[in-house]
Order: C-alpha cells, then sequence, then structure tokens
C-alpha cells in the first residue's frame, strides 16, 4: 500500500515546465558567491543547504570514489535551468556543477545516478545530501 494517492500526477507542471529539483555542488569556501548569484536571478530561490555531502564517482571497474561537497538545492521549473546556468558561468561557476531532477522523481527515489559528460573519467555520479556519521574512536 502507498501513502500516495492513485491519482497523483507524474509531473508537478506549469507553462513554465515541469517542476525539478536543482541541485548545485560547490567548494564551501564558493558558497556564499553561489548565494549571491542565486539572490540574483529573476525567480526566487529558496536554496536548502547541505553542509556534510559528498559527490560519489562510478567507474566502470565498479569503484566509487566520494568527494566531500556542499550541496545547494531548490525547487525551479524547466525553462529557469537555463537561466541558472548562465547565471553561474558568468560569475565564474562552471555550469555542470548544475544537475536537475523532476521534483517528484526526486521524492520518490533514493539515490539518483547522473549520467557522465561525453569524455569523463567515470560513467555516472551520485549525491548523498548527508553523509552518514563515522563513530568517534
Amino acid at each position: 500500500m502507498s501513502v500516495w494517492p492513485e491519482s497523483t500526477p507524474s509531473v508537478l507542471s506549469t507553462e513554465e515546465g515541469d517542476l525539478l529539483l536543482a541541485s548545485i555542488d560547490v567548494e564551501p569556501r564558493q558558497l556564499e558567491s553561489l548565494l549571491e548569484t542565486l539572490a540574483q536571478l529573476d525567480f526566487p530561490v529558496n536554496p536548502q543547504i547541505y553542509h556534510d555531502a559528498s559527490v560519489v564517482y562510478q567507474y566502470r571497474d565498479g569503484r566509487e570514489v566520494s568527494k566531500s561537497a556542499t550541496l545547494v538545492e531548490f525547487p525551479a521549473y524547466e525553462v529557469r535551468l537555463e537561466e541558472v546556468r548562465r547565471a553561474l558561468a558568468a560569475a565564474g561557476f562552471d555550469s555542470a556543477c548544475v544537475h536537475a531532477i523532476n521534483m517528484l522523481d526526486e521524492i520518490h527515489s533514493g539515490r539518483v545516478a547522473e549520467p557522465a559528460p561525453q569524455g569523463s573519467p567515470y560513467v555516472a555520479r551520485y549525491r548523498v545530501k548527508c553523509r552518514a556519521a563515522t563513530p568517534s574512536r
């Protein structure tokens, strides 16, 4: 039995497209600059910040390499993504740091793999919002 009603639409959509969750990985020292850039967008951004996050890279041989990151996430409609990428590029950020997923897919799924850009040494990557606590010794 699911807690979701049978009539739940498969997407949250308006004339601006599907509602997405935009996720940006950033070095902690660049967080303030990123937030200032997002504040200049033509739509309101209410970011959720995950300071203890990581980006996990998957390789062809099956190994995974985790890199600490700060994640900044916020909802945005599909047509707004290009505006986000342009603003980030103008502020000196790599626009590849932005990953977007349909909001309902994010809610209903666990870990979502992002395909690697062409020519990357890894085959996919995924974002972990809060790493598991490590036991103290």
